[in-house]
């Protein structure tokens, strides 16, 4: 494979310095607007910006959009290093196999297409059949494939699309052995899963936003329903809401036996939530009876086993057990202990095969044991390395099971598992254009702030000369109890073949060493994940991988915010900042869309202690006339109904007026594309495209 070598090129930073002073940026009016927070006055002058339809802001993301096209195109190897990420991203792609009666189902993408087909078969050497291709939802694949499931007697599907990557889902229904679609068509679904009993589900939705704007309105009042197939949606059952609390939302599971209907009540994005049943099958309306009605901790519904519930709780057990609840006495007294809590975190259990399959995490890494239904330790499942592992699903008759296997240095790689034997036999492995034996992942662990171990991830070729001149891009989230896992990311590869430096940290927030790790980083916490970041970058640059001018910084949605608040607190350590889709007005988040189900996690501004903490570290807030930022990228998009896009705008506009330097501050905004998720091949070849180009750029460094 041809190589690729880092080098500095003096003329053409002289060349960008000059370009940057350049740079003038479009107009953005100024108004008037001013908060009253308990007696702080808090200026809004780019409030307009949330009326993100308005021909005033439309013309503004065009001007945008103009200025940072126009600033990327300059860049001299940008057309060369989407060449390559074209190269790179050309190759068979497949998921696991899912068994269902007697076919197999699975997703596979040819290489370059825009969204990913997904296929069925008879046996696992029969003849694959298209099953549902998105690449014909739309012309330009912006419509998605977000979930599908079936009946329980295989003869039904129902799959869900996104358009634009909203968060908002359609649903439709096919037969799976005559693969006709019918009629069926179910609108304002969001936050839900699909999960069959009979010839029909059951399903959340919302009432229809009114407005113009249904990609700002905030979302209330979720109630599940249960849909038969053949009739319109007008007519679909009414099962559970609550007219008190409209943050409340639910998800209808049915047990595999079919005798059970589930109730997850949640409320916002705290793990900690209720649980209902029904019994299925009578003649009378559906008894919903409360399992766990405090939400004092997270309750997962595991299986039902003569009678009794297997849960997966973190009640008493931050690193949570699997207990034995009888739902007609769910009290603790109650409980039976099947798999005590350990040192470490239970990430996940899966009922297959007459077994309990049982994933852990130890220090953000996969680890897999097997039980019996009793909690009897089998064996210890073998996996090819450190790294994630996922997948285990399957029936209770299953005697095979299939997980995929990956790490920074390991593509997704798909094992058949055999649980009787507890052997691991390879199911199908990718063909990569880029030779991954010539580079090492490792994971160390720094000291944060207040001296807290904090584990590191970090990625480069092998023989790097740690000499402080490598390009280095520093990952974090640090929130939502999300854990920050050992992954192939394609994105990275012509960093690392231009000999840079992958760094990834597990920031408290996570969930990587469990409940206690994830409050450690929220609420009046969150200063710690900031600190934990900033520590990462001083150990980098410490250690010598990279220097202050070779280190970029990225994250997107909370670490968007995380971003967003460690420039401000530290703009001199950082060369290059991308902040993508990121939560940066702290003070009104909570009033759009989905917003108001993260103030478990951040707390709110209606509330004066912590307004007054979250007031200290809002990007958007806490801009400073005078500082010397970093080259900022920015991204958002215009279908973005999780993190509302005017976040981005008003911190963009914000920080273009107060920065004088002539660092970049841009601002890249999609269209057709939403928080992440389904977003086309293209579309994200482009954008990684760009934000390595600005990366290097900014360096003054060339690829290739």
């Amino acid at each position: 494979m041809k190589k690729f070598t880092v080098f500095v090129r003096l003329l053409v930073l002289f060349a960008f310095a000059s370009s940057f002073a350049q740079l003038k940026y479009p107009p953005a009016k100024k108004g008037n607007v001013v908060d009253d927070y308990f007696g702080v006055k808090v200026p809004d002058p780019y409030r307009w910006m949330e009326n993100v339809n308005s021909p005033e802001v439309k013309k503004w993301v065009q001007a945008e959009n103009k200025l940072t096209q126009s600033y990327l195109s300059k860049i001299p190897f940008r057309e060369k290093l989407r060449k390559r990420f074209e190269e790179l991203w050309n190759y068979e792609k497949y998921s696991a196999p899912r068994k269902k009666g007697n076919y197999y189902f699975y997703s596979k993408n040819n290489g370059l297409q825009e969204q990913s087909v997904v296929y069925y078969q008879k046996g696992l050497d029969g003849k694959p059949k298209v099953f549902l291709d998105p690449n014909k939802f739309s012309p330009d694949g912006s419509v998605s494939l977000a979930s599908y499931t079936f009946s329980k007697d295989v003869k039904y599907c129902s799959y869900s699309i996104s358009r634009g990557g909203s968060d908002w889902r359609e649903i439709f229904v096919k037969t799976v052995s005559k693969d006709k679609l019918l009629p069926d068509h179910l609108k304002w679904v969001k936050f839900s899963g699909m999960s069959w009993y009979k010839d029909g589900f059951f399903y959340s939705r919302y009432d229809e936003p009114k407005g113009e704007n249904k990609l700002k309105v905030k979302n209330e009042f979720q109630k599940l329903y249960y849909h038969k197939v053949g009739t319109p949606q007008v007519e679909d059952k009414l099962i559970y809401q609550d007219k008190k609390h409209p943050d409340r939302g639910f998800d209808g599971y049915v047990t595999d036996d079919e005798k059970y209907l589930i109730i997850n009540i949640w409320e916002g994005a705290s793990e900690n939530n209720r649980l209902a049943y029904a019994k299925l099958g009578g003649k009378k309306p559906l008894e919903i009876k409360m399992i766990f009605k405090n939400p004092d901790a997270h309750y997962g519904f595991v299986d039902d086993l003569d009678g009794k519930f297997l849960i997966l709780t973190n009640y008493h057990a931050p690193n949570f057990k699997l207990v034995a609840v009888n739902p007609n006495k769910p009290d603790e007294k109650n409980w039976e202990t099947i798999i005590p809590e350990g040192d470490n975190v239970i990430n996940s259990v899966s009922s297959v095969g007459g077994k309990l399959i049982v994933s852990y995490l130890k220090d953000a890494n996969t680890k897999v044991k097997v039980f019996d239904y009793n909690g009897k330790p089998l064996y210890d499942v073998k996996l090819p390395g450190i790294g994630t592992a996922w997948g285990f699903g399957g029936e209770k008759t299953d005697k095979e099971v299939f997980y995929t296997f990956t790490s920074f240095t390991y593509p997704p790689t798909i094992y058949k598992y055999d649980i009787e034997k507890n052997t691991s036999t390879l199911f199908r492995k990718p063909n990569l254009k880029f030779d991954i034996e010539n580079y090492v992942t490792k994971e160390v662990f720094y000291k944060s702030k207040d001296g807290t171990r904090i584990p590191l991830f970090i990625v480069h070729k092998k023989g790097l000369k740690l000499n402080g001149q490598n390009p280095t891009l520093l990952y974090g989230y640090g929130g939502f109890n999300i854990a920050m896992r050992p992954s192939f990311r394609l994105s990275i590869l012509p960093l690392l073949e231009n000999g840079g430096v992958y760094a990834m940290a597990c920031l408290r927030g996570g969930s990587e060493y469990g409940e206690k790790w994830h409050k450690a980083g929220m609420l009046f916490n969150k200063q710690n994940v900031f600190d934990d970041f900033i520590a990462a970058a001083e150990y980098l640059i410490r250690e010598k991988y990279t220097s202050k001018n070779r280190l970029a910084v990225f994250g997107g949605s909370n670490g968007g915010l995380l971003i967003g608040a460690v420039v401000n607190q530290r703009p001199d350590l950082f060369r290059v900042a991308i902040a993508a889709v990121g939560v940066m007005d702290m003070l009104r988040f909570q009033k759009f869309t989905i917003g108001w189900a993260w103030v478990s996690e951040y707390g709110s501004s209606d509330n004066k202690k912590q307004f007054e903490y979250i007031y200290k570290y809002s990007p958007l807030h806490n801009i400073r006339a005078g500082v010397e930022y970093p080259a900022m990228l920015i991204t958002t998009a215009d279908h973005d109904d999780r993190v509302f896009p005017a976040h981005s705008f008003k911190y963009a506009a914000t920080l273009q007026a107060k920065y004088k330097g002539k660092n970049p501050i841009l601002i890249r905004i999609e269209t057709k594309v939403g928080h992440g998720a389904g977003t086309s091949t293209s579309k994200t070849i482009n954008l990684y495209t760009d934000i390595f180009a600005f990366m290097f750029y900014n360096m003054g460094l060339s690829m290739y």
